[in-house]
């Protein structure tokens, strides 16, 4: 009889592997491995997500790696940025190819015109002399193919030509306004020929499982995965959710109990945890998930209470005093509010170390 797991049990069976149950002392290369990477469309986030999870974590740490080009930025899963290690990106980003290309329809009638056979090798040549930013590329671009809208041109280079992220000494690493580099000239080899899917998977189950194949795609961009894990499935541990839906797990996978003690953490903007399921009962309650995202379609920062998201938080930073304001979804206890202040208040510092005060605030709504 398959065995069924509750939403509690999934929790922290994903907190376990997200290095959130513990923050653990490992190199940050090998933190972002085991993560499967870490949604980083803006470059402070993923700085926030290693200090939650990475004890000692050290900005520093996470420059010297984007430096070392062990770890680089580019577009990877569900089209988005992400931070990866070199060696993901070189063995997964042709697994990502056919979400890439699908991912082109939303130009609809600007792609007009745009014939990839030609704009492909010419953005390759252009990058090929020197790394460029977007805005560039699209000029450059423009002047050899002026009858293509400038942003179809863009957009297909960023989908289809395998690029990273040139980093700089920028205080996250990145400028707001990037240089992209062409990926087998940054890291010295090209991305593996053959889609490793089986394999993107089953790194996959070890960073989130366990999860089902829609839970898969949600995170992935990719489709048709069914036929993928029954593939897969001799060397899985099949379970049940407690709606009967199937979950695909590793065998030896951490599956701590679920009432395993699990400590108040906070989560950046667009932190994969929230965003790597299709139901993420897991994580936040079907009640709070539309909290999730504002108006301009950004992920919003979370604090988790017993596992689970129970607000989201923001900070500024005015006139040498670091404020952390937290919005609970519903009134928290006592005990939830002063261990979350004090995990607020080292998050402060650590953002903000030139901050002569920090304060943390729980939002009267």
């Amino acid at each position: 009889m398959t065995e069924t797991l509750s939403v509690r049990a999934l929790n922290r069976a994903t907190l376990a592997r997200q290095l959130l149950l513990a923050r653990e002392s490992v190199p940050v290369a090998e933190a972002v491995a085991r993560l499967c990477g870490m949604q980083a469309q803006e470059p402070k986030p993923p700085f926030l997500g290693l200090w939650t999870r990475i004890s000692d974590f050290q900005a520093a740490d996470l420059h010297a790696a984007v430096h070392a080009r062990s770890l680089v930025r580019a577009t990877m899963m569900r089209a988005t940025l992400h931070l990866v290690t070199a060696a993901d990106y070189t063995a997964f980003r042709s697994a990502m190819q056919p979400m890439l290309d699908g991912a082109m329809r939303v130009l609809g009638d600007r792609a007009e015109g745009l014939d990839l056979e030609q704009v492909v090798p010419a953005a390759r040549a252009l990058l090929e002399k020197q790394p460029r930013t977007f805005n560039d590329v699209r000029a450059l671009l423009q002047a050899e193919f002026p009858n293509v809208n400038d942003r179809a041109l863009g957009y297909a280079v960023r989908m289809c030509v395998p690029l990273v992220m040139v980093p700089t000494q920028d205080r996250w690493a990145f400028p707001r306004t990037s240089e992209f580099a062409l990926a087998d000239t940054w890291l010295d080899t090209p991305p593996a020929a053959a889609p490793e899917v089986d394999a993107l998977m089953l790194r996959y189950l070890a960073a989130f499982g366990p999860a089902s194949v829609a839970d898969a795609q949600a995170w992935s961009g990719l489709t048709a995965l069914g036929e993928v894990f029954e593939r897969l499935r001799p060397d899985l541990r099949v379970f049940a959710d407690d709606k009967g839906r199937e979950l695909f797990d590793l065998p030896d996978a951490p599956r701590p109990p679920e009432d395993a003690p699990a400590p108040a953490r906070f989560l950046p903007e667009f932190d994969n945890l929230v965003l790597a399921h299709a139901d993420r009962r897991r994580v936040i309650s079907d009640r709070d998930r539309p909290s999730l995202t504002s108006k301009n379609l950004r992920v919003r920062s979370v604090f988790l209470w017993d596992g689970f998201a129970h607000g989201i938080w923001d900070m500024v930073y005015k006139r040498k005093v670091a404020t952390m304001t937290l919005r609970p979804f519903e009134p928290l206890p006592s005990g939830a509010i002063e261990t979350l202040t004090t995990e607020g208040h080292s998050l402060l510092r650590f953002t903000e170390p030139d901050a002569k005060e920090t304060v943390v605030a729980v939002a009267e709504d």
